[in-house]
């Protein structure tokens, strides 16, 4: 009861904590989205530029829409920029496009954590739709019988891969913030009070990731534990 017990304080923790840094996060891009970037250029010119300076042509770069919905798409090569990024001529736009672009060079130099993460994204999507339902069934739980341990062994293997996902994103999005932030000094696209705020933008960003890195981690021990009790009853 006690380890059940102090997984849902770490819970009620973690959430209050990627509450947090949420709102930090969008408060970060909101205050430096504000600040015009000195060199006046818009995110897709940022973007654009960045692929150019490292030999990527056949990358194309697109208007997304959605509040932060910018990601980079190796499948259909693009990079996908939200409208206030795609057209904003701010240091947040020049940050967010500049950290895509690092996955799009990422791509192009075969960086092996991006490919693995690539890889499991079909696995996940259907562990991530499949673990919570199977797990239910395995708990005994919302008219699943009296439980199965087989049946919840299935379910935690089949989470324990979103887990892995989540811990194999940390190094991609890091290396990403950090050929972008790399680039944009190496360049003097931004001034040094500029980079200094790219890079505050950016931590917070690689922040969110770490929150949901460490939620998916203590929810995997959590049923774990809770398998490995129900062995021993």
């Amino acid at each position: 009861m006690g380890a059940y017990m102090g997984y849902w304080v770490l819970a009620g923790i973690l959430f209050l904590l990627g509450m947090l840094v949420s709102n930090t996060l969008k408060g970060k891009f909101k205050e430096y989205g504000a600040i015009p970037l000195a060199a006046g250029m818009s995110g897709k010119e940022v973007a654009e530029q960045m692929l150019r300076d490292n030999g990527i042509y056949d990358v194309q770069v697109v208007s997304a829409q959605g509040f932060l919905s910018d990601h980079y798409n190796p499948a259909e090569k693009t990079v996908n920029l939200s409208p206030d990024v795609y057209e904003g001529r701010s240091i947040s736009s020049a940050a967010v496009a500049a950290h895509e672009c690092g996955h799009a060079v990422q791509h192009a130099t075969a960086y092996s954590m991006l490919g693995l993460r690539s890889a499991l994204v079909p696995i996940v999507n259907v562990s991530t739709t499949l673990s919570q339902w199977v797990i239910l069934a395995g708990l005994g739980v919302m008219g699943f019988g009296h439980g199965n341990q087989l049946i919840l062994l299935i379910g935690i293997i089949l989470f324990s891969a979103s887990t892995v996902f989540s811990l194999i994103t940390l190094p991609v999005e890091y290396d990403a913030s950090a050929r972008a932030l790399k680039w944009m000094e190496s360049t003097h696209l931004t001034t040094s009070y500029e980079h200094d705020k790219a890079a505050d933008a950016l931590k917070w960003a690689a922040r969110t990731y770490v929150v949901a890195a460490i939620s998916s981690v203590a929810t995997l021990v959590y049923y774990i534990l809770v398998f490995t009790n129900r062995n021993r009853d």
